[in-house]
């Protein structure tokens, strides 16, 4: 039960920095990938994701758009996630 609990509040805190970056933009992309994702991370994702969230803003656009190559850090199924962009809201 303890550790369902710290899960929780792993996951709380991760979203609250997702979905604060400072730039809308990004509280849009880092946000909503982590709201459409989350749920089925394991910790090894977890832990890459926090890791992603130390990175700077203009950098994690850029790898998930395309116009920056990945760090090799941060290459596999999490980045291939965040680059399908379909986690985005979009103005119709």
């Amino acid at each position: 039960m303890a550790a369902m609990q710290a899960d929780d509040v792993e996951l709380k805190r991760l979203k609250w920095r997702a979905h604060h970056r400072g730039v809308k933009e990004a509280d849009q992309m880092v946000g909503g990938f982590f709201d459409m994702h989350s749920a089925s991370w394991g910790p090894e994702d977890r832990d890459l994701f926090t890791a992603l969230l130390e990175e700077q803003d203009v950098d994690i656009m850029a790898w998930a758009i395309g116009t920056q190559p990945v760090p090799a850090r941060y290459q596999g199924g999490l980045m291939q996630a965040m680059q399908r962009l379909d986690y985005l809201p979009f103005a119709r």
